[in-house]
C-alpha cells in the first residue's frame, strides 16, 4: 500500500469503499482519461497535495496534457489550455475548489463542453481526490522516494511524517 491508502488501513472498511470511489472516478468515468487526470492535478494543486501531483503528472502528460501549463499550473500560475475541455474543465474545478460554487456562465460552459453525465461525474471526482489529498496532508504521507516538491510556494511538511492517526 502506498500513498493515502497506507493510512486508510487504519480504518479497512471506509479505506476499501474510497479505494472503489477512487478506482471509479478514474476508470468509470464519463471523462475522456485526459481529462480525468486534469481534474486530479488540478484538485492537487488547489489543495498543496504534492504527493498527488507527482504520482500523476506523468500520467497527465501521457494521456495527452500539455507539459507547459501543467508547469504553469504547478506554479501557481493561469494554466492556459490550448484545449478547450482543458480549459472549460480547469475554470469549473478551480471554481468550484476555491470558491466553493461555480458561476453561471462556467457552469454552462461546462454543461455544453461535458454534458450531464460527465458533469456529475466530474464534480464526484473533485470531492474524492480532495478527500484523498486531505488524507495525504493531514497524515504527512511522504512523497516518492528522491522526489523533491512540486510547488514552488509550498515548503512541505513541517514534522516527520504522520504515518498514522495516532499521535
Amino acid at each position: 500500500m502506498r500513498g493515502p491508502f497506507e493510512v486508510l488501513l487504519y480504518s479497512p472498511e471506509l479505506g476499501d469503499r474510497l479505494e472503489a470511489l477512487s478506482t471509479s472516478c478514474m476508470r468509470d468515468s464519463a471523462l475522456p482519461p485526459r481529462l480525468r487526470e486534469l481534474a486530479l492535478l488540478v484538485t492537487a494543486r488547489r489543495l498543496d497535495a504534492q504527493h498527488s501531483w507527482l504520482a500523476h503528472v506523468d500520467k497527465g502528460r501521457a494521456a495527452g496534457l500539455g507539459a507547459e501549463p501543467l508547469a504553469r499550473l504547478a506554479r501557481g500560475e493561469e494554466p492556459g489550455f490550448d484545449r478547450r475541455d482543458e480549459e472549460v474543465l480547469y475554470r469549473f474545478a478551480d471554481q468550484a475548489l476555491t470558491r466553493h460554487f461555480v458561476d453561471d456562465e462556467t457552469y454552462a460552459a461546462a454543461l455544453a463542453e461535458l454534458g450531464e453525465r460527465a458533469l456529475v461525474d466530474l464534480v464526484v471526482a473533485l470531492g474524492t481526490f480532495a478527500t484523498l489529498a486531505l488524507v495525504l496532508n493531514t497524515f504527512q504521507v511522504d512523497l516518492p522516494a528522491g522526489a523533491g516538491p512540486a510547488f514552488p510556494d509550498v515548503s512541505g511538511f513541517r514534522a516527520a511524517a504522520r504515518r498514522s492517526p495516532s499521535p
